[in-house]
């Protein structure tokens, strides 16, 4: 049983969890997955079209005939994160295959490690593919392999991400996503439906639902209206939320842009018959305008304030995430303290915080008064004790409370569970320590809360 660290990292996905036994003497491909929950999905696409062309998933360097590291490039932080799992990939196997956002730079890549046996871009997946033939031709057991019940899944059984698009129209200065992954580019509503059934069919009880910027989902698409089952879907977030929210599945919605027509899904997430969850995560970064216009995002915090209002006037229960960078250029006290204040009077439920980092090629890089890094490890601070100044709040009062709960594992000590506020690895827990051996991951149950601490929840089933 572990507690939510305070300073948990809000971009990373869960460690990838491998559990496949490959037959005797069959071909196996080890997949290192680093970054975010997109590149997670990218790993398992990737896995599901080499176990169907007969691969065996090794979880380990050293039972495989090659290795892929799916890389993330998003901070300088994540870049050296991925040449240190490059690195360690050519040390305990040889046989390495690079891909995932930092493959968008291979000149890069190569001038640490040469070794590599090729680099390729994020979500080429057919690119992937011609590589793992060439280092280690398939040899499928057409009796065993090639059909698999199900696509490979890296998360636990129980839930899932659901990646609706790629790539993102926004220019913010200090991020390089649009320069890796491309502008929008929506999938048909009728695919991603078609995908969350199947996920459904086959065990999971949630669904993450995921994209650069889920609120532009089918901008590129110009809304186009598809045909699904007895009906038309348009490729809209609002109508394919209140299509998801029909699946006996917990629908989450991930990454969300604050544009003025989120307010409708916001009855979706107050209505008993929808399954879509009062919660959304949405990335406001900062609060000052004049912070907000270097970054080159829209300066509407003080909308936001009415947005957020309005929205709990509709959805009391709502929980609502956001990421924050501090000390970005130019940053001063006067614009920080903006920030703290704003915080006081949002009141967000969960919240995770970045220093400012420079990334090759941002355009941030480049502003004038950039922030001393003491500056920033003070402000990161400050702001992280408000933030959980606020949640300590918040959760103290949900003592008392009944709430529903899906369980993520059980060991020893207790029960790891998680409520409808809480998405997997980036917020907290609920721990259920009597009573709770008969569970299993996957349950949803009823559990009233008798102790709160400042992330996480303690209580007993009901």
């Amino acid at each position: 049983m572990t507690t939510n660290p305070p300073n948990l990292r809000p971009d990373l996905a869960p460690a990838a969890r491998i559990t496949d036994t490959p037959r005797p003497n069959q071909p196996t491909i080890g997949m290192v997955s680093l970054g975010c929950p997109k590149a997670l999905v990218d790993s398992e696409r990737i896995l599901t079209r080499l176990r169907a062309e007969g691969y065996g998933i090794s979880p380990d360097y050293s039972g495989a005939d090659a290795v892929i590291v799916n890389t993330c490039g998003f901070l300088d932080s994540a870049k050296a994160e991925s040449l240190d799992a490059i690195g360690e990939a050519l040390v305990e196997n040889g046989k390495v295959i690079v891909t995932g956002c930092l493959g968008a730079e291979p000149d890069y890549i190569r001038e640490h490690h040469p070794r590599i046996m090729a680099v390729t871009g994020p979500h080429q997946y057919e690119q992937v593919l011609d590589a793992v033939h060439k280092a280690v031709p398939p040899d499928p057991d057409p009796f065993v392999d090639l059909l698999p019940a199900a696509n490979v899944q890296l998360t636990p059984r129980h839930y899932s991400y659901l990646k609706i698009s790629e790539g993102c129209n926004h220019k913010c200065k200090f991020c390089i996503i649009p320069d890796m992954r491309g502008k929008l580019a929506s999938r048909p509503a009728h695919a991603v439906l078609r995908e969350a059934e199947k996920l459904v069919d086959n065990g999971v009880r949630e669904l993450l639902v995921i994209s650069q910027d889920t609120s532009a989902y089918g901008l590129d698409r110009k809304y186009d209206v598809n045909p699904w089952k007895d009906r038309e879907v348009r490729s809209h977030i609002t109508d394919l939320a209140r299509e998801l929210g029909q699946l006996d599945a917990w629908i989450r919605l991930h990454y969300v842009y604050p544009y003025p027509h989120v307010r409708e899904l916001i009855p979706l997430t107050a209505d008993a018959g929808s399954n879509v969850l009062p919660y959304l995560d949405i990335p406001f970064q900062h609060a000052h305008p004049d912070v907000l216009k270097r970054m080159a995002r829209p300066a509407a915090a003080a909308r936001t304030l009415d947005e957020i209002a309005a929205w709990r006037a509709t959805c009391p229960d709502i929980t609502l995430r956001s990421t924050f960078i501090v000390g970005y250029p130019g940053e001063t006290e006067a614009e920080f303290q903006t920030l703290l204040d704003w915080m006081d009077e949002a009141q967000l439920d969960r919240v995770g915080c970045f220093q400012y980092e420079n990334v090759d090629g941002a355009r941030s890089n480049d502003l004038p008064d950039h922030v001393p890094a003491e500056v920033k490890q003070d402000r990161w601070e400050r702001f992280m004790e408000k933030a959980q100044a606020i949640s300590e709040a918040k959760l103290a009062a949900k003592v008392g409370q009944t709430l529903q709960v899906i369980v993520d594992e059980i060991d020893d000590e207790a029960a790891t569970c998680r409520t409808t506020a809480d998405a997997p690895e980036i917020d907290g827990n609920l721990f259920i320590d009597e009573g709770y051996e008969a569970l299993k991951p996957g349950d949803i149950v009823s559990v009233e809360v008798d102790e709160a601490g400042e992330y996480d929840l303690w209580g007993k089933l009901r």
